[in-house]
């Protein structure tokens, strides 16, 4: 079960009668628009802002890096 919360959220008002021309259009709710919106943004801002701290890590020794070969040797997949 999803639980909601409502977030006040202030937009342009292209982009607001954009949402609304494709809730019409389509017969979903301009709720359910923005939310798909916001889930697949925010799955590319994971990614990219997780790699960026994931290298900052590394280039500061807080993280390690193994090559392929010391994978497979550790977990007994060698040829």
């Amino acid at each position: 079960m999803t639980i909601l919360a409502n977030v006040s959220l202030r937009l342009p008002v292209d982009l607001i009668e954009r949402i609304e021309n494709l809730a019409k259009l389509t017969g979903r709710s301009r709720t359910f628009y923005m939310q798909e919106a916001i889930k697949q943004k925010l799955d590319d801002l994971e990614d990219i802002y997780l790699a960026e701290q994931a290298l900052i890590d590394i280039r500061s020794g807080k993280s390690q890096t193994a090559t392929l070969e010391d994978v497979m040797k550790r977990y007994g997949m060698e040829n």
